[in-house]
């Protein structure tokens, strides 16, 4: 492990599968209805990536976007993550307990599930399928600067890299760095620079130039 990593890892109690119950049934599902021609596999990718990277995000994207602009917000997301993201409506099922972890010039978070794939549905929808892949589990750990590096993220040598496992009981949420340039900008056009990845830990927010 190197010097410049913190691994917060916890007690996984819950399935340890690549697959859950859940997923298996909708899987069986998905094979019996495309057999009979009810559902286009095609377009059921498109809908569910659609849902994994614009849809879905857009809840976390606002979360953060607020966290920006509100010092208040911010405060009150850093300490009490749930309760500060149910203040916009978002609660639910896989997203219980969330806490918000904040990236600095001086750390950068990362979040992975290292036994299965527990994400906060309620702020990010569905997991990408990378996420809940063996090599993404482990090397994040291992090494994350080599994974940000294939996802295209450099950060310079004294910025320190925390990786935090998420657990069936806590699942978090990365605030990235406001970019510059942004400032007097809509919560709305802040929104816009918040991606999926950026929350993950696996990116960055994008620069206003970025969306123009």
């Amino acid at each position: 492990m190197s010097n410049d990593q913190d691994v917060h890892a916890h007690h996984h109690d819950h399935d340890h599968s690549d697959l859950s119950d859940t997923e298996l049934r909708v899987r069986a599902l998905e094979t019996i209805l495309t057999e009979k021609g009810y559902v286009d596999p095609a377009a059921l990718d498109v809908l569910i990536e659609t849902y994994e990277t614009k849809v879905g995000p857009r809840n976390g994207a606002r979360v953060v976007a607020k966290a920006w602009n509100d010092p208040a917000y911010r405060e009150r997301l850093l300490k009490d993550a749930t309760a500060a993201i149910a203040e916009l409506g978002y609660s639910g099922r896989q997203g219980e307990h969330i806490v918000a972890v904040e990236n600095t010039p001086a750390t950068h978070n990362m979040v992975v599930c290292t036994l299965c794939s527990c994400y906060p549905w309620s702020v990010l929808g569905l997991p990408p399928v990378w996420y809940k892949s063996a090599p993404y589990r482990s090397r994040t750990v291992k090494e994350p600067r080599a994974v940000l590096a294939d996802f295209g993220v450099t950060l310079p040598d004294e910025t320190a890299i925390r990786v935090w496992d998420s657990t069936a009981e806590i699942r978090y949420l990365v605030v990235p760095m406001r970019p510059a340039g942004t400032e007097g900008l809509s919560e709305d056009r802040l929104a816009d620079l918040v991606t999926r990845d950026s929350m993950i830990g696996t990116g960055l927010a994008r620069s206003p130039a970025e969306v123009a």
